[in-house]
């Protein structure tokens, strides 16, 4: 289905074709003229504008230039009587999509529109491929094995064939826009645009003629009409990164197109209706910004029909290997270098590291690793993480340990390097023992005589011996 604009000056003729085209199930408007149709195609978006070649003041010559010059992707079909045949041919060589002649039937004219809009849809997801690798959204294609991965993945393969909305959340760099990315291109959607706004990067004016649009002198620097991103993704679907930043004002006018699919361009009066799904994500806790009114209960309802809840990088380190794979050979090819993967001690500081940034921080230092290798392999000191130590001519490794004018307790140091190595480690003691070159059995000792708490909530591996 699509938007038509029927332009004619014969009243019957376009009452009749409104009449048809609305029951087939299209959005129709009508002109009685050139004049009031190139208005109208100032104020809204068209699939295709059907328009008579002759009529008085401006005729369907001027309907096409001004289509093509303000809406070059909408297709115009003229209608025309014999006589003009020739001047219509000549109009399809500066870019009407088709002419029909009268008479005509209406399944002939329905036919050609049909074509039309599978036409404009089509030059969309061509236009939408050239900047997007389609084949990285294929959930065969995802990069990980983990049990918390797999969970995501379970529920997103069940909703994805559904128009629900989704409600991604999780920490910044834990893949939310991919998981979007493959919720609509395994969708009935998937022929249509996947249109992505990030709602923190634009102040709350900015961000709403974004989404909505605006009209020519809706304020200071509107100088002319804009299609927001809900009109481009008419059909498709509209993915909302960090919705939680969003304004009051900006959600309220969001819940009002999840209810009613319909809103006003800024500074318009005209009613748009599109047909969109809404995939929202944030790394704020909407629940309790709802609690304290910092976000609508409503909106937040809306949203949360089915929510994903994507792992940190730190409950799946499984997959680092196999991430940190993908990276080295991605930026292998990007940077035309030789490298055939990492050293086993360079994974093992991957491994150890607790990745507050998670998969974006571990490919941005996969990238830095990758520019900065020398041999074949990338090694530990290629990676830089946090504040590494440096390593010493004899492979020992020196750390500087700051100690006050009043002096401090040698118990005291310990302490803080038990406590640094379970951090680093998450919490895994077994895995804090190895970095500070003791046993698990030692560890646990450690932290029991030194009076170490673990955080609630952390996943500690304690010595079976001492369990």
């Amino acid at each position: 289905m699509g938007r038509i604009l029927v332009v004619d000056d014969h009243d019957s003729l376009r009452k009749g074709l409104v009449r048809a085209l609305s029951n087939a199930g299209h959005d129709v408007e009508e002109a009685a003229n050139g004049t009031v149709a190139i208005e109208r195609l100032q104020d809204s978006q068209f699939d295709v504008v059907l328009t008579d070649l002759r009529m008085g003041g401006a005729d369907g010559m001027d309907v096409l230039r001004t289509t093509r010059s303000i809406q070059p992707n909408a297709a115009v079909i003229l209608m025309t009587a014999f006589g003009s045949i020739h001047t219509a041919v000549e109009a399809m060589k500066i870019g009407a999509f088709d002419f029909v002649q009268k008479p005509f039937e209406i399944e002939e004219m329905e036919m050609k529109i049909e074509k039309a809009i599978e036409l404009r849809h089509l030059k969309s997801q061509v236009e939408y491929l050239r900047h997007e690798q389609q084949d990285i959204y294929d959930f065969d294609r995802i990069v990980g094995a983990s049990g918390a991965l797999q969970q995501v993945l379970t529920i997103v393969k069940k909703v994805a064939r559904s128009n629900s909305t989704v409600l991604i959340r999780g920490e910044t760099g834990t893949g939310k826009e991919l998981i979007a990315g493959a919720i609509h291109h395994n969708s009935t959607r998937a022929n249509r645009a996947f249109v992505k706004v990030n709602c923190a990067a634009l102040q709350e004016n900015l961000l709403e003629s974004e989404l909505f649009g605006h009209e020519k002198g809706a304020f200071t620097s509107a100088d002319k009409q804009r299609i927001g991103r809900f009109e481009q993704a008419d059909g498709g679907t509209l993915f909302l990164d960090e919705v939680g930043d969003m304004s009051p004002s900006t959600q309220a006018k969001i819940l009002r197109v999840l209810q009613e699919h319909e809103f006003e361009r800024l500074g318009g009066t005209r009613t748009l209706r599109v047909d969109v799904r809404l995939i929202a994500a944030t790394n704020r806790n909407l629940t309790q910004m709802v609690q304290e009114g910092r976000f609508r209960e409503d909106l937040f309802y809306r949203l949360n029909v089915v929510s994903v809840e994507m792992p940190p990088l730190r409950d799946r380190k499984d997959d680092i290997p196999a991430l940190a794979d993908f990276f080295v050979t991605r930026f292998t090819n990007e940077l035309k270098k030789r490298i055939d993967g990492l050293q086993p001690d360079a994974l093992k500081v991957l491994m150890r590291h607790n990745w507050p940034g998670n998969i974006r921080e571990l490919e941005n230092v996969i990238e830095r690793a990758v520019l900065l290798a020398d041999g074949g392999t990338v090694g530990i000191g290629d990676l830089q993480i946090g504040e590494p130590s440096s390593p010493t001519a004899s492979g020992d490794h020196a750390m500087a340990v700051k100690i006050p004018p009043t002096g401090i307790p040698l118990e005291e140091i310990e302490r803080q390097a038990v406590v640094e190595a379970l951090r680093m480690s998450n919490w895994v003691q077994k895995d804090a023992a190895e970095l500070l070159g003791i046993s698990p059995r030692v560890m646990n000792y450690k932290i029991k005589i030194l009076n170490i708490e673990i955080p609630r909530g952390r996943r500690v591996l304690v010595d079976p011996v001492h369990a």
